[in-house]
Protein backbone atom coordinates (compact mmCIF):
# COMPACT_ATOMS: atom_id res chain seq x y z
CA UNK A 1 0.00 0.00 0.00
CA UNK A 2 1.71 3.28 -0.75
CA UNK A 3 1.34 6.55 1.79
CA UNK A 4 -1.22 7.97 -0.12
CA UNK A 5 -3.62 5.23 0.17
CA UNK A 6 -2.09 4.43 3.73
CA UNK A 7 -3.32 8.46 4.57
CA UNK A 8 -6.44 8.11 3.45
CA UNK A 9 -7.50 4.92 5.20
CA UNK A 10 -6.31 6.49 8.18
CA UNK A 11 -8.28 9.75 7.25
CA UNK A 12 -11.46 7.40 6.82
CA UNK A 13 -11.15 5.66 10.73
CA UNK A 14 -10.42 8.56 12.39
CA UNK A 15 -13.10 10.51 10.95
CA UNK A 16 -11.21 13.42 9.17
CA UNK A 17 -13.14 15.25 6.14
CA UNK A 18 -11.24 16.36 3.40
CA UNK A 19 -13.63 17.32 1.23
CA UNK A 20 -14.20 21.66 1.48
CA UNK A 21 -10.79 21.91 2.61
CA UNK A 22 -9.50 25.02 1.35
CA UNK A 23 -6.92 25.29 -1.91
CA UNK A 24 -4.33 26.91 0.04
CA UNK A 25 -4.02 24.64 2.93
CA UNK A 26 -0.38 22.77 3.81
CA UNK A 27 0.96 26.06 2.43
CA UNK A 28 4.65 26.31 2.61
CA UNK A 29 5.57 29.31 4.39
CA UNK A 30 8.87 30.79 5.80
CA UNK A 31 9.05 32.95 9.06
CA UNK A 32 12.24 33.75 11.26
CA UNK A 33 12.26 32.01 14.83
CA UNK A 34 12.34 34.97 17.50
CA UNK A 35 15.64 36.11 18.43
CA UNK A 36 17.04 35.34 21.06
CA UNK A 37 16.55 38.85 23.63
CA UNK A 38 18.99 39.81 26.34
CA UNK A 39 17.09 40.53 29.90
CA UNK A 40 16.38 43.92 30.70
CA UNK A 41 19.10 43.18 33.65
CA UNK A 42 21.96 42.11 30.69
CA UNK A 43 21.42 45.12 28.80
CA UNK A 44 21.50 47.42 31.84
CA UNK A 45 24.54 45.94 32.67
CA UNK A 46 26.42 46.36 29.12
CA UNK A 47 24.76 50.08 29.21
CA UNK A 48 26.85 50.80 32.28
CA UNK A 49 29.75 49.20 31.17
CA UNK A 50 29.96 50.66 28.02
CA UNK A 51 29.66 47.03 26.18
CA UNK A 52 27.98 46.93 22.69
CA UNK A 53 25.46 44.33 22.40
CA UNK A 54 24.71 42.59 18.99
CA UNK A 55 21.20 42.58 17.72
CA UNK A 56 19.36 39.77 18.41
CA UNK A 57 18.35 37.75 15.20
CA UNK A 58 16.25 34.82 14.35
CA UNK A 59 16.77 31.60 12.50
CA UNK A 60 15.02 31.29 9.00
CA UNK A 61 12.90 28.38 9.62
CA UNK A 62 9.93 26.91 7.14
CA UNK A 63 6.33 26.10 7.98
CA UNK A 64 3.12 24.52 6.91
CA UNK A 65 0.19 26.61 7.17
CA UNK A 66 -3.32 25.31 6.82
CA UNK A 67 -6.73 27.38 7.19
CA UNK A 68 -10.61 27.13 7.37
CA UNK A 69 -12.75 28.74 4.42
CA UNK A 70 -13.29 32.56 4.98
CA UNK A 71 -11.75 35.85 5.60
CA UNK A 72 -11.78 35.13 9.86
CA UNK A 73 -10.36 36.24 11.72
CA UNK A 74 -9.65 32.75 13.16
CA UNK A 75 -8.39 31.32 16.26
CA UNK A 76 -4.61 29.61 15.19
CA UNK A 77 -2.79 26.64 16.94
CA UNK A 78 1.39 26.29 16.72
CA UNK A 79 1.86 22.90 16.25
CA UNK A 80 5.63 21.53 16.88
CA UNK A 81 6.81 17.91 15.91
CA UNK A 82 8.67 15.65 18.32
CA UNK A 83 12.79 14.75 17.85
CA UNK A 84 12.20 12.42 14.77
CA UNK A 85 10.75 15.58 12.64
CA UNK A 86 7.71 15.68 10.71
CA UNK A 87 5.65 12.05 10.92
CA UNK A 88 2.25 11.71 9.18
CA UNK A 89 0.07 12.27 11.81
CA UNK A 90 1.41 15.48 12.77
CA UNK A 91 1.77 16.99 9.17
CA UNK A 92 -1.26 15.90 8.16
CA UNK A 93 -3.65 14.35 9.94
CA UNK A 94 -3.77 16.72 12.99
CA UNK A 95 -3.81 20.14 10.64
CA UNK A 96 -6.62 18.71 8.86
CA UNK A 97 -8.20 17.71 12.50
CA UNK A 98 -7.96 21.21 13.55
CA UNK A 99 -8.91 23.33 10.29
CA UNK A 100 -12.29 21.39 10.62
CA UNK A 101 -12.70 22.66 13.90
CA UNK A 102 -12.45 26.10 12.58
CA UNK A 103 -8.77 26.39 13.34
CA UNK A 104 -5.80 27.79 11.50
CA UNK A 105 -2.88 25.70 11.95
CA UNK A 106 0.66 26.73 11.78
CA UNK A 107 3.19 23.63 11.40
CA UNK A 108 6.67 24.40 12.64
CA UNK A 109 9.71 22.44 10.90
CA UNK A 110 12.32 23.20 13.29
CA UNK A 111 14.70 20.72 11.10
CA UNK A 112 14.55 21.52 7.36
CA UNK A 113 16.58 24.73 7.30
CA UNK A 114 19.51 23.78 10.11
CA UNK A 115 20.33 20.46 8.51
CA UNK A 116 19.18 18.48 11.46
CA UNK A 117 17.81 15.09 10.81
CA UNK A 118 16.09 13.98 14.22
CA UNK A 119 17.16 15.02 18.02
CA UNK A 120 16.07 11.57 19.45
CA UNK A 121 19.41 11.77 21.35
CA UNK A 122 19.98 15.27 21.21
CA UNK A 123 18.12 18.42 22.63
CA UNK A 124 17.54 21.22 20.85
CA UNK A 125 16.45 24.43 22.91
CA UNK A 126 16.05 26.97 20.04
CA UNK A 127 12.67 25.58 19.27
CA UNK A 128 10.92 27.71 22.29
CA UNK A 129 11.91 30.68 20.35
CA UNK A 130 10.85 28.99 16.66
CA UNK A 131 7.29 28.64 18.90
CA UNK A 132 7.18 32.35 19.57
CA UNK A 133 8.22 32.88 15.75
CA UNK A 134 5.44 30.87 14.41
CA UNK A 135 3.26 33.16 16.98
CA UNK A 136 5.00 36.10 14.95
CA UNK A 137 3.97 35.39 12.01
CA UNK A 138 0.70 34.02 12.71
CA UNK A 139 -0.10 37.38 14.51
CA UNK A 140 0.15 39.50 11.36
CA UNK A 141 -2.37 37.52 9.72
CA UNK A 142 -5.20 39.27 8.85
CA UNK A 143 -7.36 35.85 8.89
CA UNK A 144 -5.72 35.05 12.42
CA UNK A 145 -6.73 36.54 15.44
CA UNK A 146 -3.81 37.15 17.62
CA UNK A 147 -5.19 36.80 20.64
CA UNK A 148 -6.39 33.52 20.14
CA UNK A 149 -3.32 31.18 19.36
CA UNK A 150 -2.47 27.90 21.25
CA UNK A 151 0.80 25.88 21.34
CA UNK A 152 0.13 22.11 20.75
CA UNK A 153 3.58 19.83 20.83
CA UNK A 154 4.18 16.33 20.17
CA UNK A 155 7.30 14.56 22.17
CA UNK A 156 10.07 17.16 22.04
CA UNK A 157 7.71 19.58 20.90
CA UNK A 158 5.60 18.88 23.81
CA UNK A 159 8.58 19.20 25.79
CA UNK A 160 9.07 22.20 23.84
CA UNK A 161 5.77 23.46 24.37
CA UNK A 162 5.77 23.29 28.25
CA UNK A 163 9.80 25.31 28.30
CA UNK A 164 7.73 27.93 26.44
CA UNK A 165 5.08 28.67 29.03
CA UNK A 166 6.98 28.01 32.35
CA UNK A 167 6.26 31.30 34.45
CA UNK A 168 10.25 31.83 34.56
CA UNK A 169 10.89 30.83 31.00
CA UNK A 170 11.39 33.11 27.63
CA UNK A 171 7.96 33.83 27.36
CA UNK A 172 8.05 37.25 29.39
CA UNK A 173 10.36 38.29 26.41
CA UNK A 174 8.15 38.06 23.64
CA UNK A 175 6.33 40.41 22.52
CA UNK A 176 3.21 38.08 21.60
CA UNK A 177 1.82 35.40 24.15
CA UNK A 178 -0.02 32.30 23.67
CA UNK A 179 -3.60 31.63 25.14
CA UNK A 180 -3.32 27.74 25.68
CA UNK A 181 -1.28 24.90 25.23
CA UNK A 182 -1.43 21.54 24.70
CA UNK A 183 1.19 18.97 25.13
CA UNK A 184 1.33 15.26 24.29
CA UNK A 185 3.75 13.24 26.38
CA UNK A 186 6.07 15.67 26.86
CA UNK A 187 9.14 14.98 29.11
CA UNK A 188 7.84 17.18 32.11
CA UNK A 189 10.02 18.75 34.62
CA UNK A 190 8.42 18.49 38.41
CA UNK A 191 10.68 21.55 39.30
CA UNK A 192 9.27 23.74 36.55
CA UNK A 193 6.49 24.91 38.34
CA UNK A 194 4.32 27.37 37.63
CA UNK A 195 2.60 27.68 33.90
CA UNK A 196 1.86 31.15 32.21
CA UNK A 197 -1.76 29.83 30.47
CA UNK A 198 -3.71 27.01 30.75
CA UNK A 199 -2.20 23.54 29.91
CA UNK A 200 -3.59 20.11 28.58
CA UNK A 201 -1.20 17.98 29.05
CA UNK A 202 -1.69 13.93 27.76
CA UNK A 203 0.52 10.85 27.83
CA UNK A 204 0.39 7.01 28.43
CA UNK A 205 0.96 5.27 31.61
CA UNK A 206 3.23 3.08 30.07
CA UNK A 207 5.60 5.46 28.72
CA UNK A 208 9.07 4.91 29.52
CA UNK A 209 10.32 8.06 27.21
CA UNK A 210 7.87 10.48 28.61
CA UNK A 211 7.09 8.92 32.32
CA UNK A 212 4.10 10.33 34.17
CA UNK A 213 5.44 10.90 37.79
CA UNK A 214 7.52 13.85 37.11
CA UNK A 215 4.37 15.59 35.54
CA UNK A 216 2.14 14.18 38.44
CA UNK A 217 5.02 16.27 40.57
CA UNK A 218 4.68 19.34 38.64
CA UNK A 219 0.79 19.50 39.53
CA UNK A 220 1.83 19.12 42.83
CA UNK A 221 3.88 22.16 43.05
CA UNK A 222 1.74 24.86 41.46
CA UNK A 223 1.09 27.33 43.42
CA UNK A 224 -2.57 28.41 43.70
CA UNK A 225 -1.90 31.74 41.38
CA UNK A 226 -0.83 29.43 38.54
CA UNK A 227 -3.12 28.93 35.71
CA UNK A 228 -4.35 25.19 35.22
CA UNK A 229 -2.37 22.80 34.40
CA UNK A 230 -4.60 19.73 33.28
CA UNK A 231 -3.12 16.20 33.11
CA UNK A 232 -5.23 13.07 31.60
CA UNK A 233 -3.13 9.47 32.15
CA UNK A 234 -4.26 7.18 29.46
CA UNK A 235 -3.75 3.41 31.24
CA UNK A 236 -2.07 0.95 29.39
CA UNK A 237 -0.92 3.29 26.79
CA UNK A 238 2.83 4.31 25.05
CA UNK A 239 4.59 6.94 23.75
CA UNK A 240 2.75 8.31 20.67
CA UNK A 241 -0.41 6.25 21.13
CA UNK A 242 -2.44 8.90 18.98
CA UNK A 243 -0.60 8.61 15.75
CA UNK A 244 -1.70 5.66 13.52
CA UNK A 245 0.99 5.14 11.34
CA UNK A 246 2.44 3.21 14.68
CA UNK A 247 -0.72 0.96 14.82
CA UNK A 248 1.88 -1.97 14.71
CA UNK A 249 4.21 -0.83 17.34
CA UNK A 250 7.88 -0.15 16.91
CA UNK A 251 10.35 -0.06 19.40
CA UNK A 252 12.77 3.07 19.64
CA UNK A 253 15.86 3.26 21.58
CA UNK A 254 14.40 0.79 24.28
CA UNK A 255 10.82 2.90 24.20
CA UNK A 256 7.88 1.55 22.43
CA UNK A 257 5.91 3.94 20.50
CA UNK A 258 2.47 2.54 19.75
CA UNK A 259 -1.01 3.51 19.05
CA UNK A 260 -3.85 3.24 20.91
CA UNK A 261 -6.86 3.82 19.56
CA UNK A 262 -9.20 4.13 22.08
CA UNK A 263 -6.90 6.55 23.99
CA UNK A 264 -6.50 8.66 20.60
CA UNK A 265 -9.99 9.13 20.61
CA UNK A 266 -10.58 10.39 24.22
CA UNK A 267 -7.23 12.32 23.97
CA UNK A 268 -8.87 14.11 20.84
CA UNK A 269 -12.25 14.75 22.79
CA UNK A 270 -10.15 16.09 25.70
CA UNK A 271 -8.40 18.49 23.41
CA UNK A 272 -11.27 19.67 21.55
CA UNK A 273 -12.91 20.59 24.74
CA UNK A 274 -9.89 22.06 25.85
CA UNK A 275 -9.44 24.13 22.86
CA UNK A 276 -13.37 25.44 23.05
CA UNK A 277 -12.87 26.44 26.40
CA UNK A 278 -9.65 28.87 26.02
CA UNK A 279 -9.95 29.86 22.47
CA UNK A 280 -13.59 30.65 22.17
CA UNK A 281 -14.73 34.27 22.00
Amino acid sequence: MNTTRLFLGLVAVLGVTLAGNPADADELVHYESAPVKLSPFRIRKASEQGENLPQPQGTSLLGYLSRPQGSGPFPAIVVMHGCEGMRLSVKDLWPKRLVSWGYVVLVVDSFTTRNIKDTCQSYLPDRVFDAYGALNFLSKQSFVDAQRVALMGFSAGATATLEGTKIEGNEQLMDHKFKAAVAYYPACAGSQGDATVPILILTGERDNWSPTEPCRKRLANLSDDSPPIELNIYKGTYHDFDAPEFTAGRRVFGHIEKYNPDAAEKSIRSVHTFLQKYLSN
